[in-house]
């Protein structure tokens, strides 16, 4: 009796993580595969795309429906082919799961009769390396060989994207090979990288709440990085801070007002003119004024 709400919670988080990733790879889709997957990058001509309806695969045997995540629609460049990628989340480990790639890629096939360029994004904490291919054998030949590539995410290493200015990367740091006493620095190194985007609010909302998901600070945690943060250059810090950034929103409640009079104060002391200042912190010249009147 105690273990079916077990099983359905863990069905219910998988799925919760899956969504997210379908979400965050159709949001950011050529910064999806440019970051990860850059062989493919050139061939494709991002100014096409189209994302299907998504598909239903019926296993029979296993009495089972499963929906397939992402499969997008590309032109190729200079060329007048189409090419289907499709994009599987998978954030458990399962033994069959090369199995069950192929039996997507057999079922898309065969309905759409167009090339496919299969995608793992592996999400999940195992030290191992897992496979990418399946194999059939007979006793006298090798069937069938299908491969797939993959973004095995537990095994990159988060510092190799921290000076990219890729928002698929970001949000994705929080699920990398980081050490315990590395969370605050990969929190930062995120906000840091989100404030050089050119992204809309929503965007930069959906990453932030993509990314505490997966890394999200306790609050002594959250004082060490206010700590850091006051080590940065003002400019950088006073956009990080704007940011709904856990840590800053106590900030926002007890005293923001200071907070930018302080900085407003540092960058005049620089030498700098109010209508730079204007320029960098995004307040109107009056709001300056009167953050600076005695």
């Amino acid at each position: 009796m105690l273990t079916v709400p077990v099983i359905q919670e863990e069905k219910a988080d998988y799925m919760k993580h899956d969504r997210l990733t379908k979400k965050l790879i159709q949001e950011f889709f050529e910064e999806f595969i440019e970051g990860f997957f850059p062989d493919l990058h050139p061939y494709i001509d991002f100014s096409n795309v189209t994302f299907l309806e998504q598909e239903v695969y019926l296993d029979y045997l296993e009495g089972s429906k499963k929906e397939i995540d992402v499969l997008a629609e590309v032109k190729l460049h200079h060329e007048e082919k189409i090419l289907h990628i499709h994009t599987e989340a998978q954030s458990t480990h399962e033994a069959d799961f090369p199995e069950r790639m192929f039996l997507y890629f057999s079922y898309l096939y065969a309905k759409h009769r167009k090339p496919i360029q299969p995608i793992a994004v592996l999400s999940y904490n195992r030290k191992q390396e897992e496979p990418t291919q399946f194999k059939i054998d007979t006793p006298t030949q090798e069937v069938l060989q299908f491969s797939y590539q993959k973004l095995q995410l537990k095994h990159k290493n988060w510092r190799e994207y921290i000076e990219s200015d890729n928002p698929v990367a970001a949000a994705l740091i929080s699920q990398m090979g980081f050490e315990e006493h590395e969370r605050v620095q990969v929190k930062l190194e995120f906000l840091r990288m989100i404030t050089r985007m050119k992204i809309n609010p929503a965007q930069m909302e959906f990453l932030y709440g993509y990314f505490e998901t997966y890394l999200k600070l306790s609050e002594e945690e959250e004082e060490q990085m206010m700590e850091r943060m006051e080590k940065l250059p003002e400019e950088e810090k006073y956009i990080v801070m704007q940011l709904p950034n856990s840590y800053f929103e106590r900030g926002k409640q007890e005293g923001k007002q200071e907070g930018k009079k302080e900085i407003v104060l540092k960058l005049i002391a620089k030498g700098m003119s109010i209508s730079e200042i204007a320029e960098i912190t995004e307040l109107s010249e009056e709001e300056i004024e009167k953050l600076t009147a005695k």
